[in-house]
């Protein structure tokens, strides 16, 4: 019996081991959002991590134009409901005395019918005029909106075709100049190497009470925690739980480290 019992709080003591490959935080894997030919692809900075320099640049003469003549057209029409804003201003200033003449006009009694009615359908065409100026400064502004929506398009398209992305590793090309690129192919790959991540896969034991757990690595205690924890099984490791410890960036990555849950 006493043995039993000393075997039983043994296994109680005894912490899981599992072992994971030291991995950067982040991996991206770029793909094109544009069509176009890759005018550069500088396998020079392969390795190294990025600043403010063009990792990839994809042709964009025919858009940058293109944004000239957008940022043009917008400015016209700009000008062009101005000028239509300041004749409905006096369209509506006419309006309002032809509108008072017309009510002193149909009251006298001196004046005929026909000169009535001519004073009235006076007064009816300038309303029908500022109505046809509202009316046109109401599609000038369509059509600006449309503008402005391309132009936001252009320029989108103009920054998905020069990639940088400061802080980042280039880890690898999958483009050379010359190539013609659509939507979806694949550019580059990316990595975040500020910090690291150890993916491990839980036995349902230690599951309960994970986050609280002290991670040893390498047999070395640690200040680290559990930082990301599944509670669903794994679709892969089945009846396993995948668990996620974000560590400093080592000077090596792509380690295997040895890694145990224990208690305080």
């Amino acid at each position: 019996m006493k043995i039993l019992l000393t075997l039983l709080i043994a296994l109680s003591l005894h912490a899981t081991i599992y072992y994971s490959k030291v991995a950067p935080y982040e991996t991206r894997n770029i793909s094109s959002n544009v069509l176009g030919v890759v005018i550069l692809a500088n396998e020079n900075l392969i390795g190294q991590t990025l600043k403010n320099s063009s990792y990839i640049v994809i042709d964009s003469e025919l858009d940058r134009e293109e944004l000239l003549v957008v940022n043009k057209k917008i400015a016209y029409l700009k000008n062009t409901v101005e000028v239509d804003k300041n004749i409905l201003k006096n369209l509506r200033e006419s309006l309002e005395k032809k509108h008072l003449n017309y009510e002193r006009v149909k009251k006298l009694k001196i004046k005929s019918s026909i000169e009535k009615d001519r004073e009235f359908y006076e007064l009816i065409n300038s309303k029908n005029a500022a109505l046809n100026i509202e009316k046109e400064i109401n599609t000038l502004k369509n059509q600006i909106a449309d503008l402005k929506f391309k132009k936001v398009k252009l320029e989108r398209s103009l920054q998905d075709k020069n990639l940088k992305a400061k802080g980042f590793k280039l880890y690898s090309l999958k483009v050379k100049v010359g190539e013609v690129v659509n939507k979806g192919t694949p550019l580059a790959t990316l990595v975040d190497e500020h910090r690291a991540i150890l993916t491990i896969y839980l036995n349902k034991e230690d599951l309960l009470h994970a986050k609280e757990k002290i991670v040893y690595i390498d047999n070395k205690k640690t200040s680290y925690h559990i930082n990301r924890l599944l509670n669903v099984a794994d679709n892969k490791n089945i009846s396993k739980y995948k668990a996620q410890i974000i560590i400093k960036a080592p000077k090596i990555f792509s380690q295997l480290v040895k890694i145990e849950l224990k208690d305080e």
